[in-house]
């Protein structure tokens, strides 16, 4: 009970903090009998969320025994199906058995249950996927051996894209993959236990690459990045925009691969060449998918007033936003800064601090609002219905004020400094052809 409570919560939460939280392959989760999910690890506790919300079925997590240091702790991780394990990096947490939490994740597969690990085993705000750890595969070759291969456990890879894990309003691409069986390396873990884990992990490595948009390394997913944000055009392909950057990414990410292996000088030159085009284009603060439009004064001008026009009809009800959540914006925004250090812990603690400071909030202003008005109490509800709302109308608006900020920066720049402007199209068309060669 209290899972699908907190489940239900953290969906709402989830609903207002991400813009887009799309699921793809899903299908694959419908299997009937035990199965483990595991999925990369970039988020921290976001991560859990996502894929229990994945699910339709309730999911045990198994998570680092330093959450489990207290009896209370303990108790109500119990309670929401978390399973602690001692991790050699954290030490040994008293109250916190390896061998018990093992026990426990061989009876709830057993028992037909679902359970969930992280196999990078920690976790970091990068797409880069980590080493995997072998004990996933350790559990469920454990757990068939015990019941002679019959139990029919799947393994199932879950794929997490964040389009900016701490950013508010951002996209998240959950990918779902096709279930894979560990039995035909029981045979071998009955004679090689070592062997077989590594191997069968190696499964779930290729498993899970194939969902991600996953480099080789920092340097090159950073590199990705870049050419990326150098490219990238809103303007251009079907589907939703953060679909089409991950489309970007993995073919870019493929190119850049190659190219490094099979041409380093090539390599060097779009290294040399990204880093210019991208400097250039944050030092003029202007959008690169700007950069792909044929510049006509009068179009752009034309656009400009009519969004204009549009900001001023749709002020009030920024206003009417803004007045309703600046109050509880500021005292999150403090929060945030002084308690969360790391960036990957950013989203779920602002998740928490939102569930908790913006229904205060918006009960105050109902109390409020029945205190200076005489209006039935339907109007009540439809008041408070209309505070959420209001909230993400608002943020809408202001963002859409900045791209218009950068598109009339950017008339400015064509007319002011048309040569330099001509040049850094004529740099970023000459990336493209590098990335992408024509021929």
């Amino acid at each position: 009970m209290l899972y699908g409570f907190l489940k239900i919560l953290l969906r709402i939460g989830m609903f207002f903090y991400y813009r887009r939280l799309t699921f793809k392959g899903r299908e694959h989760l419908n299997y009937e009998g035990p199965k483990v999910l595991i999925a990369n690890h970039p988020n921290t506790i976001m991560d859990a969320w996502i894929v229990g919300a994945a699910s339709r079925e309730p999911v045990y997590f198994m998570a680092k025994g330093t959450f489990f240091n207290t009896p209370l702790k303990r108790r109500f991780l119990h309670a929401l199906g978390l399973i602690p394990i001692n991790r050699s990096s954290d030490g040994k947490v008293e109250g916190v058995s390896n061998e018990d939490s093992f026990e426990q994740c061989y009876r709830l597969l057993e028992s037909g249950k679902t359970l969930a690990i992280f196999p990078e085993g920690s976790s970091y705000a990068e797409r880069f996927l980590r080493k995997l750890k072998s004990g996933t595969a350790r559990i469920v070759l454990q757990t068939e051996e015990r019941n002679e291969g019959k139990l029919g456990v799947k393994v199932i890879p879950i794929g997490i894209v964040y389009q900016q894990p701490d950013k508010f309003r951002s996209s998240v691409l959950v990918r779902v993959g096709k279930p894979i069986d560990p039995l035909p390396y029981l045979e071998l873990f009955k004679q090689d236990r070592l062997k077989a884990a590594r191997l069968l992990t190696d499964q779930f490595r290729a498993g899970l690459s194939g969902l991600l948009v996953a480099a080789d390394s920092k340097v090159a997913e950073t590199l990705t990045d870049k050419i990326a944000a150098t490219l990238d055009n809103a303007y251009v392909g079907s589907g939703s925009r953060f679909e089409r950057r991950i489309e970007l990414l993995s073919a870019i990410n493929a190119r850049v691969h190659w190219i490094e292996r099979n041409d380093p000088e090539q390599f060097r030159q779009i290294e040399e060449l990204t880093d210019r085009v991208y400097w250039q284009i944050e030092r003029l603060a202007i959008k690169s998918s700007f950069l792909d439009r044929r510049f006509r004064s009068t179009m752009f001008i034309r656009q400009l007033l009519t969004s204009v026009i549009g900001l001023t009809l749709a002020l009030p009800i920024y206003l009417y936003g803004f007045i309703h959540h600046i109050i509880p914006f500021k005292i999150s925004e403090g929060l945030m800064k002084k308690m969360v250090a790391e960036v990957e812990y950013y989203a779920p603690i602002a998740i928490l601090f939102g569930l908790l400071l913006y229904p205060l909030t918006y009960w105050g202003w109902i109390v409020l609002f029945n205190h200076f008005t005489n209006l039935p109490l339907i109007w009540s509800y439809v008041y408070f219905i209309s505070l959420p709302f209001s909230g993400l109308l608002a943020y809408s608006f202001f963002m859409y004020y900045q791209h218009i900020s950068f598109k009339w920066k950017y008339i400015l720049l064509m007319i002011d400094k048309r040569d330099a402007m001509d040049l850094l199209k004529e740099d970023r068309e000459t990336l493209r052809n590098l990335v992408f060669p024509q021929n």
